[in-house]
């Protein structure tokens, strides 16, 4: 399933930090173009890219050892030029494909301007920067001894999907279902969402003891969502409100118009 709009939000809000977040993974995937060349979006590879993922990816056995992972398929070995923990930031810019990028952008586009609306701008920013570690922390505690970078916004992006949950419960998103069959369908994100997590919940409980087979980072998208839906469960207690949404207590992201007494939809 992939999201397409949210129904109930037809105009999308301000929101100048979630499309600045959106441009600069674009940026980032140009200059991967630039080192890869074109067949870097048909799945090609070249040993400039490799250096770069290994370079500014965030490489687990780095961080759990406390030394700069070495390689010799370049001249000299590969040193990142600022901290490990540096690369947990950096690392969430990085692509591994121009689906890759494309996926997680339509879903950052989606869920993330209501998210920034909510929070405000500087708060939103936050949050993103700080569920996107948590999500490649908990990515590290499976496996601490793995020397394959990670890359990708999928862990931030969780996160913003957790918030959106307890947030936005009942907004509608239209999806787009490709199963033997393609359509657009209208699923309450609290449907789509939490099918996705539990998706995502079996799938890593499933690549436990063959994650190194695997190329998905399952437990960075379920620590992400998780820590997502913690911040806000968090943020709801210090404003005073319900921990998590009462049933027909939560709005959609747009008032309801009404006609001649009736509500419009």
């Amino acid at each position: 399933m992939i999201p397409l709009s949210d129904a109930d939000a037809p105009q999308k809000p301000f929101a100048p930090v979630n499309k600045a977040i959106i441009g600069l993974n674009v940026l980032v995937f140009l200059y991967e173009l630039l080192l890869g060349g074109l067949g870097f979006l048909f799945g090609g590879d070249s040993l400039n890219l490799t250096v770069f993922f290994l370079t500014w990816g965030f490489i687990p056995v780095e961080l759990t050892e406390g030394v700069s992972y070495q390689s010799f398929i370049s001249p000299g070995d590969i040193e990142t030029p600022i901290p490990t923990w540096g690369t947990i930031l950096t690392s969430m810019f990085i692509h591994g494909g121009l689906l890759h990028l494309a996926g997680n952008m339509m879903f950052l586009w989606v869920f993330g301007s209501n998210i920034e609306a909510r929070l405000g701008h500087a708060k939103y920013l936050a949050f993103y920067v700080i569920t996107g570690a948590a999500a490649t922390l908990c990515h590290w505690v499976v496996e601490p001894a793995s020397a394959i970078p990670l890359v990708g916004a999928s862990g931030a992006i969780a996160g913003v999907m957790g918030a959106y949950l307890l947030l936005y419960p009942r907004n509608r998103i239209n999806s787009l279902i490709i199963f033997y069959f393609v359509t657009v369908i209208r699923l309450s994100a609290l449907w789509l969402l939490g099918f996705w997590f539990v998706w995502q919940l079996v799938q890593a409980l499933l690549s436990i003891g063959i994650s190194a087979h695997v190329s998905v980072a399952f437990w960075a998208h379920v620590g992400g969502f998780v820590a997502g839906a913690a911040i806000i469960i968090v943020y709801r207690l210090f404003s005073g409100q319900p921990p998590l949404p009462m049933r027909g207590s939560e709005p959609p992201s747009r008032p309801t118009k009404y006609w001649r007494g009736r509500p419009l939809d």
